[in-house]
């Protein structure tokens, strides 16, 4: 177990989208462990370090709208950018007025969470990487309110705002009461072999507003 953290999420929307949907963008019920780590990343991450969830608090009642969006149907291609840096004389752009669809997509609304995460020393952790002097750049980072890039709620568009919980005797209590299954929920991305990078899932439950996130290795088992 490494020095842990308690931060709070807000945020007018978010869209945590469900792999399974394939032509609009549905949302899960509650953030994921990815996006909950994605946002904590934006605020602080190095090579050295391995951020690990171990809990979610949703503080509000759960709520879906449906929006429309515009997206770009095409992604900037490696090989041609490597081409147009070894001297090709092309294009190196997205069209967006050619590339744009207009999607529909299930988000939440008024969402708020208290994520609770740990982080590890990787194998890239050299000498002067101590535990203790990361442990005061996150919190110095999060009580400044600075970060890398802007956090988000799973989408760009759907930012967040992020707030540091000095106390976990602090944290709100949740007006969710009772059990409530929320099925298979995209946990992470397996690093692992990054040769062959696999999506991870587990079993979602929530009780009592409190998700208790398993252990990497307990996932990948």
């Amino acid at each position: 177990m490494g020095y842990g953290i308690t931060i709070r999420v807000q945020g007018d929307y978010a869209l945590f989208t469900r792999p399974e949907m394939k032509v609009e963008r549905v949302s899960y019920d509650v953030i994921t462990p990815s996006a909950a780590r994605g946002i904590i990343e934006a605020v602080y991450w190095k090579p050295a370090i391995r951020w690990v969830i171990e809990k979610i608090h949703v503080l509000k009642e759960i709520q879906f709208t449906n929006i429309r969006r515009n997206e770009v149907s095409d992604k900037a291609s490696v090989d041609n950018a490597l081409q147009v840096m070894k001297g090709a004389n092309k294009p190196l752009y997205i069209a967006a007025t050619e590339a744009r669809q207009q999607r529909a997509a299930m988000v939440l609304k008024d969402v708020d969470y208290v994520i609770e995460a740990h982080f590890e020393l990787t194998e890239k952790a050299g000498p002067d990487d101590t535990k203790e002097k990361h442990y005061n750049m996150v919190l110095r980072r999060l009580r400044n309110g600075q970060h890398f890039h802007a956090p988000c709620l799973g989408t760009r568009e759907f930012p967040a705002r992020v707030m540091l919980i000095e106390d976990k005797g602090g944290i709100p209590t949740s007006p969710l009461t009772g059990k409530r299954d929320l099925g298979y929920m995209l946990y992470d991305l397996d690093f692992s072999n990054p040769r062959d990078i696999q999506p991870m899932f587990f079993r979602a439950v929530m009780e009592d507003g409190e998700i208790t996130v398993p252990k990497p290795e307990e996932v990948r088992r």
